[in-house]
């Protein structure tokens, strides 16, 4: 409709996602955030992406020089030709006598001064687009909140008028964080940086107001790499499910351990993989993986805790040959650092992974092993349990089964302990245990929730032997299971012989 505002980009996609569509255009938005948050880069992709779609653009900087700017475009690989830069500051009169007085004692005529100039150069080249870098700067030549209210007030209504979208960006250096400020712009992305105890520090960004739009709220993680700022959108239950009717349930290839599911686990659910280190959990989540590349579908593994080397070994002694599979482009394992690695950077590397392209197989199987690696990746572990439910309701709603692995504490008895609640987030639940048996340990398989479908509650004997995965007959003569230490107390010819064994690797 003729007299609607356009938008406009902000020179990142993934920051025009979490906008849903960009900036509206001729109006003046506030960049906040603590030094070395990213707002210069931020600001400067802006203005670039302005220079590739013919505008002018305008960066007035109050506080760097033109050869800081450069450099720190430089770092990126950029180029600031065509970009106009306006330095309200003169290096070679700061230290004057006549001049030091100017940030420490303001004055009406300095702030009259400085904006004159500013207004100026914004007539003289007419730009599109505009970042004052940074408000601070202002604030302090202004000396009081009354005459800074209307020196920005002034500044909103000279912009807009003159057919430009601006970009003010501050530092937060105000003590009450400048809330008139923000009610004045239009709209308000915060930057944010967070130390951690250990590894990386944390990078985020949140909207904090956007007039008249909608908008992904919360935080958004993000890193500052060679190219600007990469944003890692928060996963939102926006993405529309796709339909699933025509796809099969997920087999395993072992008959038996398939039996005891009810005929397989289903697309678009999750499966918790759950128990003591070394019962089994990584091997059967992987076994579903290489089942649905050896039927043509595609698979993603992220690896947490053991290297990418150490889990093609153990998969090869267990007749998986993920080599083979990853060279046929079937099978993918991506491994994760949980000290490099932010949640949001995760789920963003689930979700590419997942997007299959025109030329791809669809991926049916996501394993993430382990959940206890993904814990040790979030700074707050109040929050495992939201970022994971986000997580599954989008790959549910992409049709993919998701394996779980979560590793107990402890190896037997009451002193097993889970590092996070998550059966309630999963469709199903798969507990893996150690039991005494005739003087020998061994280990025991069972199925204790299943949303979509009937399965067994026998437990079956579970082994990993001579290249394979077996899964024995229902042990019925059994005590102690969910005390954590289960007892086996038949005859041991139930249990599974070492000979003549027929099962499906």
């Amino acid at each position: 409709m003729p007299g609607e505002p356009t938008d406009i980009s902000t020179g990142n996609i993934e920051l025009d996602e979490i906008l849903r569509g960009g900036l509206t255009a001729n109006r003046i938005y506030l960049l906040d955030g603590h030094p070395g948050a990213g707002k210069t880069t931020l600001g400067m992709q802006f203005l670039l992406d302005g220079i590739r779609k013919g505008e002018t653009g305008l960066y007035v900087s109050l506080s760097e020089t033109r050869t800081e700017l450069e450099g720190i475009a430089k770092s990126h690989g950029w180029t600031l030709e065509g970009l106009h830069i306006h330095e309200l500051v003169d290096p070679t009169d700061s230290l004057q006598a006549d001049s030091q007085y100017t940030m420490f004692h303001p004055s009406e005529v300095e702030l009259g001064e400085t904006t004159r100039h500013m207004l100026a150069q914004v007539e003289k080249i007419n730009p599109r687009r505009v970042v004052l870098d940074s408000l601070s700067e202002l604030r302090l030549l202004a000396q009081s909140a009354l005459r800074y209210r209307r020196q920005i007030l002034a500044l909103k209504h000279f912009f807009v008028g003159r057919d430009c979208t601006a970009i003010f960006l501050d530092d937060k250096t105000s003590p009450d964080h400048d809330l008139q400020l923000q009610s004045i712009a239009h709209g308000v992305i915060s930057l944010d940086r967070l130390p951690a105890d250990f590894g990386d520090e944390r990078r985020r960004l949140r909207v904090v107001k956007y007039r008249g739009r909608s908008f992904v709220g919360g935080w958004h993680d993000f890193d500052i790499q060679r190219g600007g700022m990469k944003i890692y959108p928060r996963i939102t239950t926006h993405y529309p499910p796709r339909p699933r009717e025509h796809l099969a349930s997920l087999l395993s290839g072992n008959a038996s351990l398939d039996a005891l599911l009810g005929k397989g686990i289903e697309p678009g659910t999750s499966t918790l993989m759950l128990g003591p280190a070394g019962a089994g959990k990584s091997s059967c989540s992987t076994l579903f993986a290489t089942t649905a590349c050896r039927r043509g579908e595609r698979a993603v593994i992220f690896a947490f805790d053991e290297s990418r080397q150490t889990l093609i070994l153990r998969s090869k002694g267990l007749g998986m040959d993920l080599e083979e599979l990853e060279s046929q482009g079937l099978l993918e394992i991506r491994q994760v650092n949980p000290g490099e690695v932010s949640p949001g950077q995760f789920a963003n590397m689930v979700r590419t992974s997942v997007q299959s392209k025109p030329d791809e197989k669809r991926v049916s199987v996501v394993v993430i092993d382990s959940l206890n690696g993904y814990l040790s990746a979030m700074p707050e572990e109040r929050f495992l349990q939201i970022q994971m439910h986000e997580l599954l309701n989008y790959l549910g709603n992409c049709g993919i089964a998701t394996f779980l692995v979560v590793a107990q504490h402890g190896m037997l008895g009451t002193a097993m302990q889970t590092p996070v609640d998550a059966s309630y987030l999963a469709d199903s639940v798969i507990l893996f245990r150690y039991f005494e048996a005739a003087g020998e340990i061994r280990q025991a398989i069972s199925v204790v929730k299943k949303r979509d479908g009937s399965h067994e509650r026998t437990i079956r004997e579970f082994r990993m032997t001579d290249g394979k995965i077996i899964v024995g007959e229902p042990l019925i003569n059994f005590h102690g299971i969910l005390a954590g230490t289960p007892i086996f107390t038949g005859d041991k010819d139930n249990l599974l012989d070492e000979q003549g064994i027929d099962a499906k690797p």
